[in-house]
């Protein structure tokens, strides 16, 4: 089944020139079926590029899923086009009342702040809380899964000396998780941050299981069932081109820039970079998207109450 996007939204024409099979609205209509509702909460500066990152990952489900773009209610972006966000996003405020069987809460730039000091993080509270009442399953990524980690349990945000950038490998600790099946012993996934959450923080009591942790980029992926929650510390959903972006633009930006590690072939930055994740991340999806199928209510009204 393909993703239901609206029609004019700038990734249709990417994920459709890589054959990711995209509904139309007008077509999604007549289908007799109840799609999967998801909203994609995009705290990213570039909206464009990470909308297309998660429609590609959501739409390679054989299910039917409809991607509903979220924003931070009265935050102004920046780094995207106003046109854009007023025609494609909904303010938080605005899809309050309604349920989701899904939500993706995504990184954003300001993880070297304290939670507190974020302009958003009010809102972004209120948004967690939401989640358990009006959403059937959620899934962070990176400081989004760094601020659920902090607002359900507590746990603190360690500033790293050196920033954490490359592609690292990641032991699959969980291969029973119906979030990892079919999932290899080892994972490579891109990471790029300059803080983490450590295992140590976690309290015995918590709930929490570590499904997927690296020895150069600390926790990788958490599951919380109580918050029926996924917590992915780093960017699996990158594309092949993301960090050398980075890098290149903090070169250019004249700040000091070590090269991704494992990333350039050779460590080589005018060599272009080879994708070893890609299949892992839209395992990861589909798991998560089945798991949402297998369990949410039919009826959307029930979502929340069990």
């Amino acid at each position: 089944m393909p993703i239901k996007i609206p029609d004019d939204l700038p990734a249709r024409s990417t994920l459709e020139a890589e054959g990711v099979m995209v509904l139309r609205e007008t077509d999604a209509v007549r289908q007799d079926i109840r799609p999967l509702r998801i909203a994609l909460l995009n705290l990213m500066p570039n909206k464009v590029r990470t909308e297309t990152q998660f429609a590609r990952l959501l739409g390679a489900s054989p299910l039917q899923v409809e991607l509903t773009l979220v924003k931070i209610t009265n935050h102004v972006a920046r780094n995207t086009d106003s046109g854009h966000i007023a025609a494609f996003y909904r303010d938080w405020e605005d899809v309050r009342s309604e349920r989701f069987d899904g939500l993706v809460v995504t990184g954003a730039p300001v993880e070297t702040l304290a939670f507190e000091a974020v302009t958003y993080w009010d809102e972004l509270r209120r948004i967690f809380d939401w989640s358990q009442t009006n959403v059937h399953g959620s899934f962070t990524i990176c400081w989004g899964a760094q601020a659920a980690a902090h607002h359900f349990h507590g746990l603190p945000k360690h500033l790293l000396a050196e920033k954490a950038f490359g592609v690292f490998s990641h032991r699959n600790l969980a291969p029973a998780s119906p979030f990892l099946r079919g999932f290899s012993d080892d994972v490579a996934i891109p990471v790029s941050r300059w803080t983490e959450i450590r295992r140590a923080d976690i309290a015995a009591n918590s709930g929490l299981e570590v499904l997927m942790e690296s020895d150069e980029g600390g926790l990788g992926l958490l599951h919380d069932p109580a918050h029926r929650a996924l917590h992915m510390f780093n960017h699996i959903e990158y594309e092949s081109g993301s960090l050398a972006d980075e890098y290149f633009r903090d070169v250019a930006a004249g700040l000091p820039a070590g090269k991704p590690a494992n990333y350039f072939p050779d460590d080589d930055p005018a060599r272009p970079p080879r994708n070893h994740w890609r299949s892992h991340a839209h395992l990861l999806f589909g798991n998560w998207i089945n798991q949402i199928y297998q369990t949410t209510p039919f009826d959307p009204a029930a979502i929340g109450r069990n």
